[in-house]
C-alpha cells in the first residue's frame, strides 16, 4: 500500500448550516492570491495533526485549492465538531485541485523523534500530490517542509491550510477509530491517542498498547512495568522503511 492517500472522486455533500459562532472566523485567500498574482499557480496548504498524541501516527495533510471555484464553511479543524469535519472533508476532496495525506507511523515517531517524523510525513504528503508543488504554506512558526511560507495561526486565516487541517484531522481520526477495534482498552475512538484522564487510567491498568509511542516520557510514570521506555541510541540514523497505517478511505 502506498504511503499516501491521493485524489479520489467523491459525491458532493451539503455542509448544512454554519454555527453562528463560526461566521466571523472565515479563513481568507490573501496569501494564496499574492502568490497567484506572481505566477505561482500550485500553492499547497499543509497542516499536521497527531504530534502531541501518545499513540498512533503523525499525519500531514496537503491541499491545493482551485483559483476559480469556492466552497464555504471551511474552518480550522479544531473549531469544528466531528460531524462538521466529516461533512467538510467530503466537500474538500471533491473541490480541491489536488490533495494528499502523508503519515509517520508510531514506530517512526519513536525511532526518528517527532521533528524528523513530521518532516517525513510532510515529504510523503507532498510527494503524493498529483500536481508538483510550487509554493507551500505551513501553519505555525516552524518550516517542517523546507522553503515554505510560515503563517502564524495559518489554519485560521489561510483557506488552503484550513482545508489541509480538516483533511489531516479526519483521516487520522478515522485511523484511530479503526485501531480502537483492536485496542479497545485505551478508548482511541474517543481520545484519538491524545492524553486525557481515561487514557492515563488505561495506561496504568494495562500498560501501553502496540501502537503507543514508547519513547515518550509518560512511560516513566507508569506503575505497570511490563515494557521499558524506548530510548533512541542514534538520533542521526537513516530513515526507516515506511510502515503504513490502516487505510482511512
Amino acid at each position: 500500500m502506498p504511503p499516501t492517500a491521493q485524489n479520489t472522486t467523491v459525491r458532493p455533500a451539503s455542509a448544512g448550516t454554519l454555527r453562528t459562532a463560526l461566521k466571523r472566523e472565515s479563513p481568507g485567500l490573501s496569501f494564496e492570491k499574492e502568490l497567484w498574482e506572481t505566477g505561482t499557480d500550485v500553492v499547497v496548504g499543509v497542516d499536521e495533526v497527531g504530534r502531541g498524541a501518545w499513540a498512533g501516527p503523525l499525519t500531514v495533510g496537503a491541499v491545493v485549492i482551485p483559483r476559480d471555484r469556492r466552497i464555504y464553511k471551511i474552518r480550522d479543524s479544531k473549531m469544528l465538531t466531528e460531524p462538521e469535519r466529516e461533512m467538510m472533508y467530503r466537500r474538500i476532496l471533491d473541490w480541491a485541485e489536488a490533495w494528499s495525506v502523508g503519515h509517520a507511523t508510531y514506530t517512526e515517531c519513536d525511532e526518528l523523534g517527532m521533528s524528523d517524523a513530521q518532516r517525513l510525513a510532510a515529504k510523503r504528503a507532498l510527494q503524493g500530490l498529483s500536481l508538483p508543488p510550487q509554493k507551500v504554506l505551513v501553519d505555525g512558526n516552524w518550516d517542517f517542509v523546507g522553503g515554505a511560507t510560515r503563517i502564524i495561526r495559518g489554519d485560521r486565516i489561510s483557506l488552503s491550510i484550513a482545508a489541509a487541517s480538516i483533511v489531516a484531522k479526519v483521516t487520522r481520526d478515522r485511523i484511530m477509530r479503526r485501531l480502537s477495534v483492536d485496542h479497545p482498552y485505551w478508548n482511541f475512538a474517543d481520545n484519538k491517542g491524545y492524553p486525557c484522564p481515561h487514557h492515563r487510567i488505561a495506561l496504568q491498568a494495562h500498560g501501553p498498547s502496540a501502537i503507543h509511542r514508547r519513547s515518550w516520557v509518560f512511560m516513566d510514570s507508569l506503575i505497570w512495568t511490563g515494557l521499558p521506555r524506548l530510548h533512541r541510541t542514534d538520533p542521526n540514523q537513516p530513515e526507516l522503511p515506511f510502515q503504513p497505517p490502516p487505510s482511512s478511505v
